[in-house]
């Protein structure tokens, strides 16, 4: 692992796909070009529309298709290593995609995917959703190797479920991009994230869709970085931009020297 600079993009989708990806290709130059060597977009950086089935029309082959050529040849222009946030991957399913993050290095090769496993339901009687309708739920746990270390990826209601980030190989980043409601994520954003960075005793970043969107729904923002202590290093409120800090190599390693919590756990 080495001491980089990491950023994470926090954009308001809208319901124009080439506007979107515009604006993603904008944040992304703006953080590489103050010196970002690995940057990460939010859930659905491609769209926020009015109706979720839209995406299963925009829904891709692995390795196919111009969102994924975009997303190669920004990684490739800015030499970045690049994590997209998600993008609608095609399933064996017509009437439903994979919610899919995919990872590309700085040669716009692209070196991993992973399909988010837990889907979001929640109905409050004003807010409902219901991820199951659209997406189909992944099943593998993918870990990456990269400059800053390994990183494991999950996608925004992947955060409440702590197991899923126990499972080995250990990690030193853990990449959250999410598409937050705005009710849950002032209740629940910052200490679940928090949580998972003190539980881990690693490095997350949390790259968030923010502000009103077509469908009338509001997502939270507070696109976030936090090291291994729990401290958040770097924070984005709200509007579009970027959150950036630097990943330290010597103070991962004695935050877990001094602490060793993950040598202490009772497995089985």
């Amino acid at each position: 692992m080495n001491n980089i600079k990491i950023a994470a993009v926090q954009m308001n989708s809208g319901a124009d796909v080439a506007a979107n990806l515009a604006l993603a290709r904008h944040w992304a130059t703006e953080a590489a070009t103050a010196g970002a060597s690995l940057v990460v977009l939010p859930e659905y950086f491609y769209l926020m529309g009015e109706q979720e089935s839209q995406r299963v029309a925009l829904a891709e082959p692995w390795q196919a298709g111009p969102i994924q050529v975009f997303l190669a040849g920004l990684a490739r222009e800015l030499g970045v290593w690049l994590l997209a946030g998600s993008i609608p991957l095609v399933s064996d399913d017509p009437e439903r995609v994979y919610n899919s993050s995919v990872l590309y290095d700085n040669n716009g090769e692209c070196v991993g995917r992973y399909d988010k496993i837990h889907l979001f339901g929640f109905d409050n009687g004003v807010e409902s959703y219901r991820e199951a309708d659209v997406f189909k739920a992944g099943q593998q746990i993918a870990t990456f190797a990269t400059p800053a270390g390994r990183l494991r990826s999950s996608i925004c209601y992947d955060v409440r479920f702590p197991e899923l980030y126990r499972h080995a190989p250990g990690f030193d980043l853990l990449a959250v991009p999410a598409a937050f409601t705005a009710t849950t994520g002032e209740a629940h954003w910052e200490v679940l994230l928090r949580a998972r960075a003190i539980e881990n005793q690693c490095y997350v970043i949390a790259a968030a869709q923010t502000g009103v969107h077509p469908s009338g729904k509001r997502t939270f923002g507070h696109s976030m970085i936090i090291d291994p202590w729990g401290k958040v290093l770097a924070l984005l409120a709200e509007g579009n931009g970027y959150a950036m800090a630097e990943m330290d190599a010597d103070y991962l390693s004695k935050v877990r020297l001094n602490l060793p919590a993950l040598a202490h756990r009772m497995v089985g």
